[in-house]
């Protein structure tokens, strides 16, 4: 039973390790460290119907594939490579917080202290984290890539549609809705608690 009360904080603590590794700290390095681990290419939608050439340049910026091709970018400066890796640095930041606010949620299911009142706040924060990570890194892909392409031949060609991952905006609404039942519950508690 133990084992079982300490599993949540198990997952949270090694997906916040994670994360804030591989997704987070190591592209940070590469964009602005000596190791060249950045991203150079970006995948976009073409208006370009049928194959296009194996590969249009421009410059510093090379466009290959069909339909969905994909942006390469030769010697990219920093503003280019921090461009590349900010939507999903974004998204990454924010699995952090959900990440942290889940283990400050599983110590106090650990110590049986479900309906604590300051769960409700972590729930509602986790709601907010993936509301965001389903709405603010694609539009900060589509941002960034038209910065990116902005002033090169690519930007008639190349660009990227919006889309809202509509899974995290479902689990959005269902984590409020837990929030609204642990708020409910914590207000049980207070009342039980009045009565003792």
């Amino acid at each position: 039973m133990q084992t079982n009360n300490h599993a949540l904080d198990w997952i949270a603590g090694l997906g916040l390790l994670l994360v804030g590794l591989f997704k987070v700290l190591l592209p940070i390095v590469g964009v602005v460290g000596p190791l060249s681990l950045a991203t150079t290419t970006r995948t976009v939608d073409t208006d370009v119907h049928g194959a296009l050439p194996d590969a249009t340049t421009s410059g510093p910026v090379t466009l290959r594939g069909t339909g969905r091709a994909e942006l390469v970018f030769h010697s990219p400066d920093l503003a280019d490579r921090l461009l590349l890796i900010l939507p999903e640095l974004v998204g990454a930041v924010l699995l952090l917080v959900v990440f942290d606010a889940l283990l400050r949620l599983a110590r106090t299911f650990h110590m049986e202290d479900f309906f604590d009142p300051r769960n409700v706040r972590r729930l509602l924060v986790i709601a907010g984290a993936v509301l965001l990570i389903g709405t603010l890194p694609p539009a900060l892909d589509v941002l960034t890539t038209n910065l990116l392409v902005d002033g090169t031949p690519m930007k008639q060609t190349a660009h990227t549609p919006y889309a809202v991952d509509e899974v995290a905006l479902f689990g959005a609404v269902l984590t409020a809705a837990a929030a609204a039942a642990f708020r409910r519950g914590a207000r049980l508690r207070e009342d039980t608690e009045g009565l003792v």
